[in-house]
Formats: structure tokens, C-alpha cells, sequence
């Protein structure tokens, strides 16, 4: 039989079929190891071969995974020097960002995004709590839309307490499998109720003392959407590590970049003393963001010096 994975809590799997049959599953003893190099063998999204093991409780064995057409990765929380597959098979990735209750860092937006663009993920923000925005985060977010929307990306204002914007996202979904992520209390489970109602997925408020997240989601987990497509849900994370990018493959990841590393003097410019680069000259005259360059320079220096 053939079916889709739709949660994983570490050694049980949620596999759906076709037919909307739901089995508990777990992986085939050996198979876990076969050529396995992540913290997870399988991820949600996932598309797999499986025994049923027994009918009356409908469990299961997973025999094999198909070929991913695509995935995010991220480093592990738990092993630094390990990977962990988010999810698979995915047609877009929406990141929620927050500029206040918590503030979500540019770092960590441009992490996510240079994975998205490795990975050939398109990559949308969802700009949320909207109605919380005086006049600092009002100017940020302006800024945000014009340096993120010249460079390809879609900004969504929305606010779930008001309704801003949720429209627009619904559209978005409608047909497609779309990967949730964001940092812990940026509104991801309130937002998933204010869509869908009947999910009644737990909230918390930000934590008082610190002003950061609170972790509501444990597992990922795939949800059906009530007028086609799916949704990932992932837990939220406090920050995200890339892995398996090069210092030298980097800049390709960046789309400003990418339409000019090929003018730079040297075939192996990092764009930062170089002589005659093309990037550090578009960033002095103002047509890439000055913001996006430091980024680029922070997760540059961020990538082990074995992978230049």
C-alpha cells in the first residue's frame, strides 16, 4: 500500500492513503539506517510503502520512501553538526514574521529564505499581528515589502485578530501543499484557527519575562484543507541553522547576487575585499539592500571554514 505522511512524533508515523484511510506506522527495523543521514529518516510530506501489520488496529510497517522532489532542511536543534528534513514535498513555504510580540530578526528570516531558494522552495512572508504595528514597526515593514518584493519575494500583511489579510493567504492555499514555519509566538496556531476553526490547535501568549515564543506544537503535522490542498504545521523555533550550503555557493542563494557573480573579477569572489566585484559595487550604489549584504556576510562567516 501507498500513503502520505501526515505527522511524526519521532518513532510512529500518521500515514494517510489516497482513499483517506488513516494507519499508525512505523519504520522497518534495518530500513532506518539505509542511507539515512539526517536526525529524521522520514519527515511529513513524505510519500511511502507500507505493510498493514494488523487491520483491527490499523497499524503498520513502512517498507520504503519515494524519491523527495524537493525538502527543507535545517540544522538539527539537537546535534550541531547534523541535519534535520522539516518537510518534504512541498510547493511553498510560508514563513509568519512578527515585528513586535516577539520581533522575528532579519537573520532569521534570510536563513530561512537562502534554504528556500537551495532547496527551489518558493517562499512567501506572512507579515502577522498587523494591527499591533505603531509608527517604528510601520516604517520597518515598509522597508521589509520594498527590499523583499524588489528581490522576488511576496510580503502578506495580516493580522489574525482582525482578519487582515487572511483572504489573501486562503487563496494562496487553496491546492497546494504549503509549509507553515516561524519562530515560537509569532501566531502560527492562532492563525491555522482563525482559517480553520475546526482544528482547535493549543495557543499560548508570549512569555512575559523574556518576550520570546512559547512553544505550542510538538510534532509536525499535515492537515487537509477544507477547499483543497494541505498544510504543514511545525513546531515553532527559536533560531535556524543552515547546513550542506557552501561559503562559495552562498551568494547564489541570495537572488540580488546571483545576477551578478558572474560579472565579479574572480570566478571565486565572496564579495568581501575583492577587487573588481560586481556585488560589493551594486551595494554601494544603493541597487542592493545594504541590509540584505550584512545578512549575507553574517551567515557567510556562520559556515564552517571545511565547507569554503
Amino acid at each position: 500500500m501507498t500513503g502520505k505522511v501526515y505527522k511524526s512524533t519521532g518513532s510512529w508515523y500518521v500515514v494517510k492513503t489516497a482513499e483517506g484511510e488513516t494507519w499508525n506506522a512505523r519504520l522497518k527495523g534495518l530500513f532506518k539506517l539505509d542511507g539515512i543521514t539526517s536526525t529524521n529518516p522520514l519527515a511529513v510530506g513524505d510519500d511511502v510503502d507500507f505493510d498493514p501489520e494488523s487491520e483491527l488496529e490499523q497499524t503498520a510497517i513502512i517498507t520504503a520512501i519515494h524519491d523527495r522532489r524537493n525538502y527543507i532542511n535545517r540544522q538539527s536543534p539537537s546535534h550541531r553538526l547534523q541535519h534535520h528534513i522539516v518537510a518534504a514535498n512541498i510547493d511553498q513555504s510560508l514563513l509568519v514574521v512578527t515585528l513586535k510580540d516577539p520581533r522575528t530578526s532579519q537573520g532569521f528570516v534570510d536563513r530561512w529564505l537562502v534554504t528556500c531558494e537551495a532547496y527551489h522552495v518558493p517562499a512567501v512572508l506572512l507579515m502577522n499581528k498587523g494591527d499591533l504595528y505603531r509608527k517604528k514597526e510601520e516604517e520597518r515593514y515598509k522597508e521589509w515589502k520594498e527590499m523583499y518584493e524588489a528581490v522576488g519575494y511576496r510580503l502578506i500583511r495580516m493580522s489574525v485578530n482582525t482578519g487582515e489579510g487572511l483572504d489573501e493567504v486562503k487563496e494562496l492555499l487553496s491546492g497546494k501543499i504549503s509549509l507553515l514555519s516561524g519562530h515560537s509566538g509569532v501566531g502560527k496556531s492562532s492563525f491555522l484557527n482563525a482559517l480553520f476553526p475546526s482544528l482547535q490547535r493549543k495557543t499560548q501568549d508570549v512569555s512575559g519575562w523574556s518576550g520570546k515564543g512559547i512553544h505550542t506544537t510538538t510534532f509536525a503535522e499535515m492537515f487537509d484543507l477544507p477547499y483543497g490542498g494541505r498544510i504543514i504545521d511545525t513546531p515553532g523555533m527559536r533560531e535556524f541553522g543552515i547546513v550542506d550550503i557552501t561559503r562559495a555557493e552562498l551568494s547564489g542563494y541570495f537572488p540580488e547576487m546571483r545576477l551578478l557573480t558572474g560579472q565579479c573579477q574572480f570566478n571565486n569572489c565572496l564579495h568581501l575585499q575583492e577587487p573588481g566585484c560586481a556585488v560589493k559595487k551594486a551595494v554601494n550604489d544603493g541597487s542592493i539592500a545594504i541590509d540584505r549584504y550584512v545578512s549575507y556576510c553574517t551567515i557567510l562567516e556562520s559556515i564552517e571554514e571545511k565547507n569554503y
